[in-house]
């Protein structure tokens, strides 16, 4: 396994998880549509490369938002996606993460590794809960403070989902 990646992965599900939690804290948030819709995009974009990163059996599962009639069911999706995103690493041989996997909704397709893939996710998660972060701070919430040098000082404790 790719410890690099795993620490990655491990650390946007804690950050993910803090974030939801101070949602919750604050009765504004997961009201307000601008937060709410990148909670969603960065949910459905996990479950994306997840499919992406997986075996091609099928379709992708495309999530609408009206397909979450609560933030609950989000947060659950989220949750779920995360979860089989670190298992779908943990059970990579390690000659994979080389291998070419295919993007699909850039055109053309792009070809990536399923390493980069995988950072993929991670990164595009971390911007996204940057501008969340900065939308909370704004309905007058408090973001946590979710840097990965932080979760590292804490002793990389995992998510914490209520």
């Amino acid at each position: 396994m790719n410890f690099y990646l795993d620490e990655l992965l491990a650390h946007q599900e804690w950050a993910d998880a803090e974030h939801w939690r101070a949602f919750a804290e604050h009765s504004r948030a997961l009201a307000d549509q601008a937060l709410y819709q990148r909670l969603y995009h960065i949910h459905v974009v996990q479950h994306a490369f997840l499919w992406v990163t997986g075996p091609r059996t099928s379709t992708f599962d495309y999530k609408k938002p009206e397909d979450f009639a609560e933030p609950a069911a989000l947060k659950s999706y989220g949750q779920q996606g995360l979860a089989d995103l670190r298992k779908r690493l943990k059970s990579t041989d390690a000659n994979s993460f080389e291998e070419i996997v295919e993007v699909p909704w850039f055109n053309p397709p792009l070809k990536i590794s399923l390493r980069h893939a995988l950072m993929q996710v991670a990164m595009h998660s971390h911007y996204h809960r940057a501008q969340n972060a900065t939308r909370l701070r704004e309905l007058g919430g408090v973001p946590p403070t979710t840097d990965f040098i932080v979760w590292l000082g804490n002793g990389m404790p995992q998510a914490n989902w209520s």
